[in-house]
């Protein structure tokens, strides 16, 4: 029956590209501007005011573009509840209200796309900024779209045909803390060709992050200072992006064609040096520690919608593929001394790892759907079918070798690597079929519009590691759900507005959690096993906000959310004896318990008019965030949550120079994550950003923007234990405190429109 139905989707919609998804309401060709318009500008843009009864934030890319932003990470760190866990200068998994990236549903055109971890998340640095249109925050689900969104859905949408007229060039570099340069260049043309509008746009992005990072180790909070690590952290590579899309309008037809491919090269180097007892001197040198990594990570979608008039409305028929490639070379070889009593130079012991790691996802993706008036309602039902084929091959291989003291001979260092063997629960492959039909209601009437609806999610997932027992390689997990959805938009008057959105999510487990292969000492000195039979979490969620528009263009906001989470998945004993004997466990992740998630979110976006300022514009956003789950040990908050998120800024016009500056301000909250064998908190310091630019005519600006300018740090301090006793009684394998430190970064960018 599913293949059936995937046949009609594929027969009826044979053309590929990457569809989009915006708003239905809005005029394509009117939101058309010149090059001039986006790229050379004297106006300060602000949040968009979007139409509808969802609770959607807009943001184009002319409220990010002033401060160059490189990702699409980079610009959603300035929208409402987005919180990133990731190091210093790096913004990859977006933790949309400050929850685990899985929980946030990341979308390209409303589409979704594989990413490489095995939550299911998708990295938004792998996106180069300038390929966005626009930045869409969706707080609350609907039935047309996909219902694992339970914090809400961050939406990317990429240029089209339709967002701009002309093209334009940019040029220029950015310059690091070492002092070293990385290039960047890039264009854009959109415009009429043959019956359609095309566009196109290609861009090679420079990257580099060179940090320090320091590492205090000791017996236990308070206790004496066992050893210091002393790191050096340098990332470095290249983007490269490409985009397309053509855009045909007939009298009772449309139809869209686009595509992107990104490509991200990098190389990671740690190197580390690690003294015993709390000193740093040769005496103390205790390890020498090499870690390098090759990174090749290609992203590439393709995909076509189709509309028609027909049937009293407008049948859509959509296609796409989407694929993940993942290529990494990692070595790490460290040198260790002390193990005698000879210190340095003489060292003791060689540990070479070598790894590789082969990652494929694929997606293919359908939909037919129809709309239609019903009087004084609009009736929209459809079909959605995901078909997602992953397959990981992670092998290495090990070579340990004593090192004898002279005179006796230095053995061959590091010797031959090989052969390669798998990881435990690194050969395997996941096929997941998903067939989703919904349908939807939705009506205006004087104040008051709406739309309320019902999506009925069927997923079939198919595992099977090569890794496992023979016995148990092979696990199926099937499960449905419905999801209803309701959104109510209430205008107050022409400028106050109330929002009052419920919907049901859902979180599929994580693919290593219903993995059959055993991770011996994965969590401490506990064992770790896959659960086949968990259960997808699910959500009962409401948002409720009020909104006013300040003047023509200013905008604020507030909104409180809730989310009851049913049916979590956490890690616990099941009550066997682990591998490392007595006092250690084999764990598994379960359906325990419930959780619930709330928040303020405040924002505000508008020009100084009413001071006499209307050259000025200022942006401030806060979420304060809450949560609380129980585990093993007693009551958090759900892992890693930050407590808020604040942005402030602000932009200034020089209408009489052709020159613009501004600022941005952002602060993340603490956050705390506990899982079986380790605690850590986090801490990050304020990021601080400006800009400078001038404009020479209509079709020339220079920018220069500063970020990091408070060089930002980030500091963990860790709790680790070896068993669930210890953990309980607090006995402490180790009490480490760690902190990294990254410079200013400065970026001298050129834009010339044609």
């Amino acid at each position: 029956m599913k293949k059936a139905m995937l046949f009609a989707v594929v027969s009826l919609a044979p053309l590929m590209g990457a569809p989009a998804w915006s708003a239905e309401a809005e005029d394509e060709a009117e939101r058309t501007k010149t090059v001039e318009e986006l790229v050379v500008t004297g106006d300060i843009s602000f949040r968009n005011r979007v139409e509808g009864p969802e609770p959607v934030l807009s943001y184009d890319l002319e409220y990010f573009q002033r401060f160059e932003p490189l990702t699409a990470g980079d610009a959603l760190k300035r929208v409402p509840s987005v919180a990133f866990l990731s190091d210093v200068l790096e913004s990859d998994g977006a933790r949309l209200r400050g929850l685990d990236p899985g929980y946030t549903q990341i979308l390209i055109n409303g589409e979704r796309v594989p990413g490489a971890g095995v939550d299911r998340s998708f990295f938004v640095d792998r996106i180069p900024a300038e390929l966005i249109e626009r930045v869409e925050v969706v707080r609350s689900s609907s039935a047309n779209r996909s219902g694992d969104a339970v914090a809400g859905a961050l939406n990317i949408v990429l240029r089209d045909g339709y967002s701009l007229d002309g093209g334009y060039v940019r040029a220029g570099g950015i310059m690091l803390d070492d002092k070293r340069v990385k290039g960047t260049a890039g264009g854009v043309y959109s415009g009429q060709v043959g019956p359609g509008r095309l566009l196109v746009g290609a861009n090679v992005q420079g990257r580099r992050n060179p940090k320090l990072k320091e590492s205090f180790r000791y017996g236990q909070p308070g206790g004496a200072l066992n050893d210091i690590e002393l790191q050096t952290d340098t990332r470095d590579g290249t983007d490269y992006s490409l985009n397309a899309s053509y855009d045909l309008k007939g009298e009772t037809s449309t139809l869209k064609l686009s595509g992107f491919f990104v490509r991200t090269n990098r190389y990671e180097d740690e190197d580390s040096i690690e003294y015993a007892g709390g000193r740093v001197g040769p005496a103390d040198l205790l390890t020498l520690n090499d870690n390098n990594v090759k990174i090749r990570t290609d992203n590439w979608s393709l995909g076509a919608r189709y509309d028609q008039q027909m049937l009293g409305g407008v049948t859509r028929f959509k296609v796409a593929y989407a694929e993940l490639k993942d290529r990494q070379d990692e070595i790490e070889e460290e040198y260790e001394y002390l193990r005698d009593t000879r210190p340095f130079p003489e060292d003791d012991r060689f540990t070479g790892d070598l790894t590789f790691t082969r990652l494929k996802d694929r997606e293919l993706s359908g939909e037919i759907s129809h709309k239609r008036d019903l009087g004084a309602v609009k009736l929209d039902l459809g079909v959605q079918y995901v078909g997602k084929d992953r397959d990981t091959d992670i092998t290495t291989d090990r070579n340990r070798v004593t090192i004898p003291n002279p005179p006796a001979a230095r053995p061959t260092l590091p010797g031959d690597y090989g052969p390669f063997l798998p990881e435990p629960g690194g050969l395997n492959t996941i096929e997941e079929t998903r067939i989703d039909p919904y349908v939807m209601l939705s009506g205006r009437m004087d104040t008051i519009s709406w739309e309320a609806g019902v999506r009925w999610e069927n997923t079939e997932t198919t595992i099977e590691d090569a890794t496992a027992p023979a016995a148990s390689r092979k696990v199926e997990n099937d499960y449905d759900f419905i999801l209803p959805s309701a959104h109510l938009r209430w205008n107050l008057t022409p400028s106050d507005r109330i929002n009052i959105s419920g919907s049901r999510t859902v979180r599929r487990p994580n693919f290593d959690y219903l993995s059959p292969a055993t991770l011996l000492a994965e969590y401490g000195d506990n064992d770790f096993i896959g659960n086949p039979d968990l259960k997808p979490e699910s959500a009962w969620g409401v948002d409720v906000g009020y909104e006013r528009r300040l003047g023509r263009q200013g905008v604020a906001g507030v909104n409180v959310f809730y989310r009851d989470i049913k049916n979590l998945i956490e890690v616990a004993s099941d009550g066997q004896v682990g591998s490392e004997g007595p006092g250690t466990f084999v764990l598994r992740p379960r359906n325990t318990g419930d959780g619930q998630v709330w928040g303020i979110e405040l924002d505000l976006s508008t020009p100084l008019t009413a001071f006499g300022l209307e050259h000025t514009g200022v942006f401030f956003n806060y979420s304060w965030l809450d949560s609380d789950v129980d585990d093993e040990f007693g009551s958090r908050r759900f892992n890693d949550q930050a407590k808020y998120v604040v942005n402030v800024g602000f932009i200034h016009d020089l209408p009489e120079w052709g020159a613009a500056f501004g600022a941005t301000y952002r602060k993340q909250g603490d956050a705390f994550g506990r899982t079986v064998g380790e605690e850590v908190t986090t801490k990050y310091g304020a990021d601080l950003e400006v800009f400078v630019e001038k404009r020479f005519g209509d079709r020339f600006v220079v920018r220069l923007t500063g970020s990091n300018l408070l060089d930002g740090k980030k500091r963990e301090a860790f709790n680790k234990f070896t068993t669930i006793e210890d953990q309980i009684d607090r006995n402490f394998d180790e009490y480490e405190l760690e902190a990294e430190q990254a410079g200013p970064v400065f970026q001298l960018v050129a834009r010339a429109t044609f």
